[in-house]
């Protein structure tokens, strides 16, 4: 039985780890080669040495979204390595640390996040876009990484403004790219088990509550909404933003609870 994904190249930035890592995995279960692009070297040879063990095909490069040179560096070690670039998964992002007190948020953070969420992405896609409109069949795709925090508030104020800026980059390289056969697309997940929350389980434990769906996110949840976007059965999709959210952005939790205790002191 041949895979969805059999003769693809795929690049996945900040694919070591986390939801990268299960977006690589999810590519190279289904029969790509799958190309993990990390700031962590190590960490990347270790999750491609996994994968590869597991019966996938995995290289990895140690790769700075932050510079240009280390970027089309990656992107030229995928060709290399699989004969073609199909697939560019923009995962790489920086969180900096949330400020309550808007007057404290600092010049390095504001730019760290949006050079390496957004820029990042633009130096990827950049780099990329040659590449994947080569792709056989217009098969080409970008599947980026934004966040609920880019479509509402949910604090981490660089960081929402970088992936609201991953948004609109989406939007307009979806229109650029279209007569060149490749499409651009979104996902935004929610609250996500990945190994940032390390040591906090207690708090993911109480911010299920919030979600709908009664449950946070995995990793593999989001890993099947961007082989989704990136297969041929979304071959008419280009430009869109997919929350992958347990349905946090349709509820108003706060909101019900407020009502719900105003109700109750009018007895």
């Amino acid at each position: 039985m041949t895979g969805r994904f059999d003769t693809y190249g795929v690049v996945v930035t900040g694919g070591a780890r986390g939801i990268g890592e299960a977006i690589a995995r999810r590519f190279a279960a289904e029969g790509a080669g799958v190309l993990i692009a990390d700031l962590d070297a190590q960490a990347a040879e270790r999750t491609a040495a996994s994968i590869a063990a597991d019966g996938g095909r995995a290289v990895a490069v140690g790769c700075d979204v932050a510079d240009r040179v280390s970027v089309d560096a990656a992107i030229a070690a995928a060709v290399d390595a699989f004969g073609s670039l199909d697939v560019l998964v923009n995962n790489a992002y920086s969180c900096s640390e949330h400020q309550d007190d808007f007057t404290l948020e600092s010049d390095e953070a504001w730019a760290r996040d949006l050079d390496i969420t957004l820029t990042g992405a633009m130096r990827c896609s950049r780099a990329a876009l040659p590449h994947l409109a080569a792709a056989p069949d217009r098969r080409g795709a970008i599947v980026s990484i934004g966040s609920v925090n880019g479509l509402s508030y949910f604090g981490n104020h660089a960081y929402s403004a970088a992936k609201a800026g991953l948004v609109s980059l989406t939007r307009g390289l979806a229109v650029q790219a279209a007569p060149l056969g490749v499409r651009v697309n979104l996902v935004a997940p929610g609250t996500i088990r990945t190994p940032a929350w390390a040591g906090r389980e207690a708090v993911l434990a109480v911010v299920k509550r919030s979600y709908p769906l009664g449950r946070v996110g995995e990793p593999e949840d989001i890993a099947a909404a961007v082989a989704f976007l990136a297969s041929k059965d979304a071959s008419w999709i280009t430009g869109v933003t997919l929350p992958v959210d347990g349905g946090i952005l349709g509820s108003n939790q706060g909101f019900l609870e407020a009502l719900a205790e105003g109700y109750e002191k009018l007895g």
